[in-house]
């Protein structure tokens, strides 16, 4: 019998044997790899009884390759060593801070907070809200022109626009000075305007690196491992971050065509040196070279009373940080959790924890853009308000213009600020850095803020939810069963 005879008559048990281990391989990779037993019970189910399709649908669709494909792109990544830092404190710290009054569950969530960070607290900090660009521009242009040694800058979107030239013109006057100038721009964000304005940076002589450049189209939102973070560090001392991209929509005062609210920080005292770390780290990923000396990182006194934690996240190291962050600031709140963002995609961990949060009698107030930038968003986040809305949580609708500020305050104490979104992009997909802050003062002036928004908004009821048509609950279902993509 010739080896083709024999391939003729034993292929279907060939392909059989072939689909058996790939059902059985896939089966173990499903054990092994889900944490989730609905997810993998899930799986399981689609492979065994549809065996061909099942096992086809699982390795395209079912397989985590983002934090994998993170793992190898940064796996040459540096770790920056900060000098010794004299302002750390313990959580202990923070129960002096407070004494013995009610805020004992925030001693709890710094002790969670330390060992889901590994860093350190800093004590001696200043923060001061600056609102829309308005605010913040100015102040960061009078700190560049200020600036004597260093500036690094980081940013996610950085447009070729009017309020981009002025930044780029301050920059090339601080290195005109002899000022050491970095200029970090996300690989996507760069090329929201054209001609980008890396074009005429590089043309001014300023020494600036797209983080990880891509060659698909100009603003495609929906790509993965991007750069999210914005910060802003003169001379190691004085830092800046938030959720402010720059581009000429955030201040208001020019009447610009697509005007976006927002927040930013200015923050002064020891936590800048994590500013820096962030910044110094993205620096060596994507220019392989290594910021070095006192002009990056002097040594920083006191400037204030808040207590700060800076808090990097990204599908690297850092993976699940934020996500965990949230889940643990959740689970100490006593009295109240008011979070404002622009995009608000919660996993069901996320949302089991903010109910569960309600149903304890914990007063919610989500604020959130009554109007999105990205419409399939705001049709996938309107499809998961219902359950919330059921247990008591509150959500109001900010009116135009589109709100982008992120905050999140429990216990009108304790507050977290940043780039970070409640969606999946920003808790796994991309990279970004939080503040964690105990500030009386600043707390303060959040609440502040959050009440004059709150004032002007319409509260969404669950009555307008379930009246919505039948077409609109369809479509908000269907975009919210890929929510982890968006």
């Amino acid at each position: 019998m010739s080896i083709l005879d024999f391939l003729r008559g034993a292929w279907p048990h060939i392909v059989s044997g072939i689909i058996f281990l790939a059902i059985l391989a896939t089966a173990v990779h499903i054990l092994y790899k889900k944490r989730d037993s609905r997810a993998a019970a899930g799986w399981l189910g689609l492979v065994w009884f549809a065996p061909v399709l099942g096992v086809c649908l699982y390795w395209m669709f079912g397989v985590n390759r983002i934090k994998r494909r993170a793992k190898q792109r940064f796996a040459g990544k540096q770790d920056v060593l900060l000098p010794e830092r004299e302002a750390a404190v313990w959580p202990s710290f923070i129960e002096q801070m407070y004494g013995e009054g009610d805020k004992k569950n925030l001693v709890q969530l710094s002790r969670m907070t330390d060992k889901l960070t590994r860093q350190p607290l800093m004590r001696g900090n200043r923060v001061i809200p600056l609102i829309n660009g308005d605010k913040a521009y100015p102040r960061m242009l009078s700190c560049i022109e200020a600036a004597q040694h260093s500036i690094a800058l980081c940013s996610y979107i950085f447009d070729n626009d009017s309020w981009g030239a002025r930044f780029r013109n301050a920059l090339r006057d601080a290195r005109k000075r002899g000022v050491e100038v970095k200029v970090l721009i996300d690989g996507v964000g760069a090329r929201y305007s054209f001609p980008p304005i890396t074009w005429g940076l590089r043309r001014a002589g300023i020494d600036v690196a797209e983080f990880m450049k891509t060659i698909l189209p100009w603003r495609f939102h929906y790509l993965n491992l991007r750069n999210h973070r914005k910060i802003l560090v003169i001379d190691g001392r004085v830092g800046f971050t938030g959720g402010m991209n720059i581009r000429e929509g955030n201040c208001l005062v020019d009447n610009p065509a697509r005007p976006i609210q927002d927040l930013h920080f200015l923050i002064d005292g020891p936590v800048v040196a994590e500013l820096q770390r962030a910044f110094a780290e993205d620096w060596i990923f994507a220019t392989g070279k290594v910021l070095e000396g006192e002009k990056w990182y002097p040594h920083l006194e006191p400037r204030g009373e808040g207590v700060l934690r800076g808090i990097s996240d990204g599908p690297d190291e850092d993976f699940d940080k934020l996500r965990r962050i949230f889940l643990a600031a959740l689970a100490t709140a006593q009295k109240s959790i008011r979070i404002i963002t622009p995009y608000f995609l919660p996993d069901g961990e996320l949302v089991s924890a903010l109910r569960i949060a309600a149903l304890r009698g914990v007063e919610i107030e989500i604020l959130l853009p009554a109007v999105s930038n990205l419409r399939m968003v705001k049709w996938a986040s309107d499809a998961g308000l219902e359950e919330l809305l059921r247990e008591g949580c509150r959500i109001f609708l900010t009116k135009p213009p589109f709100d982008h500020t992120k905050i999140m305050m429990v216990d009108h104490a304790w507050v977290l600020l940043g780039s970070a979104n409640w969606d999946a992009r920003s808790l796994a997909l991309n990279f970004e850095f939080n503040v964690e802050c105990y500030d009386f003062q600043l707390a303060a002036s959040i609440a502040g803020v959050l009440q004059e928004k709150k004032a002007t908004a319409r509260e969404l009821t669950l009555q307008e939810i379930l009246s919505k048509s039948l077409i609109v609950k369809l479509r908000n279902r269907l975009f919210h069963l890929f929510s982890p993509y968006l």
